[in-house]
């Protein structure tokens, strides 16, 4: 079933993308380039954990009523889309093919904006919290932690391979954005922090 905002909206793919290809039936994936590696590629597992930080987003961005954090969650959303396809690109050859792929300094410093804005809004921290608050903060707090586990699976992938030095920039001030944003959606649905 759509969603109803998706119900009637002309599709803009040149060409559908076929779910099922039967090439990774014995383990085995494709990068960008076309290079066949194991699912348990260090690679692999780092933009598989970026792929599950955006999937929690995703979960947080539909059970929130605030719009305004919903449009922030979409953006990270997307964000995390080109963090993964630069990782899943071995000669980082899609960011000069595509626009959306890039992620620059400025994006850091939105995040980093964000985060004071934030910030403004909530007490000061003085003490360790509880995850929780709300369904959305609990979530949100979820996705930080997962974030942090991209972050460590692409410190790994540096032992062996680049990895571009904003990319792990990027990820690691997701990561304290999200903490403030769980922080931020409690409060905003009318939860109490429990602290450590």
């Amino acid at each position: 079933r759509l969603c109803p905002l998706a119900a009637g909206r002309p599709d803009t793919r040149k060409a559908a993308v076929k779910i099922y290809t039967r090439t990774g039936d014995k383990g085995e994936t494709g990068l960008f380039d076309g290079t066949r590696v194991s699912k348990a590629d260090p690679r692999v597992e780092a933009y598989g954990a970026v792929d599950e930080t955006n999937a929690l987003l995703g979960v947080a961005a539909v059970n929130t009523t605030d719009a305004e954090l919903r449009g922030i969650l979409h953006d990270l959303q997307r964000d995390l889309f080109a963090v993964g396809a630069q990782l899943a690109d071995p000669k980082w050859g899609v960011k000069a093919r595509k626009e959306k792929t890039r992620l620059t300094e400025g994006r850091v410093a939105e995040l980093e904006a964000l985060i004071d804005r934030a910030e403004a809004e909530l007490p000061p921290l003085k003490r360790f919290i509880l995850p929780g608050g709300s369904q959305v903060g609990a979530v949100l707090h979820l996705a930080r932690t997962v974030c942090r586990r991209a972050e460590r699976r692409m410190v790994a992938l540096t032992a062996t391979v680049a990895v571009a030095p904003l990319l792990l920039t990027y990820i690691n001030r997701l990561s304290d954005l999200l903490f403030v944003l769980a922080r931020l959606a409690s409060r905003r649905d009318g939860c109490e922090e429990i602290p450590w």
